[in-house]
């Protein structure tokens, strides 16, 4: 993908995406969340902030996290699998942490696979440091989560 050769869009998630999101979902985890599950966090949830990215009006990423107080929980991330390795997670990344700057949250958690080292490495980049472990956190496969934080200030 040449980046000069495709229009790429970082916004907040619409009801209208929903069921691109959802299909992205479905490709990259193995215990994917129901489609009324992004519903019910678009429309219920005052807490939570979606964010998509797309090429050419294509949606290949998403990403959302919950305001807690003064800090942002992460509580997903996915690029299509077809589209990793050409930076549109760190692209994808860098956006929502742009956007959690503006809103003044002090610091930004996330739970990882322990096996998941892309993911693990692209977070490390941004500064996010290992912090704990939550045993047998994922299901299917059962596994560890790593607990990653990152301070804003």
């Amino acid at each position: 993908m040449e980046k000069s050769q495709n229009k790429i869009d970082i916004r907040y998630m619409k009801l209208s995406d929903v069921d691109a999101v959802h299909a992205l979902e479905i490709k990259c985890f193995t215990t994917p969340w129901s489609r009324d599950s992004f519903e019910q966090e678009l429309t219920s949830n005052k807490l939570a902030r979606y964010m998509v990215l797309s090429v050419d009006d294509e949606i290949v990423a998403y990403g959302g996290f919950w305001i807690i107080v003064d800090e942002a929980h992460i509580t997903n991330i996915a690029v299509n699998p077809d589209k990793r390795r050409l930076g549109l997670g760190n692209r994808l990344v860098q956006g929502m942490l742009d956007e959690i700057e503006k809103m003044d949250l002090v610091n930004v958690t996330l739970e990882v696979r322990d096996s998941n080292l892309a993911a693990r490495k692209l977070y490390a980049g941004f500064g996010f440091a290992d912090a704990g472990r939550r045993p047998n956190y994922y299901q299917e496969p059962k596994e560890d989560a790593i607990i990653m934080w990152l301070n804003m200030q």
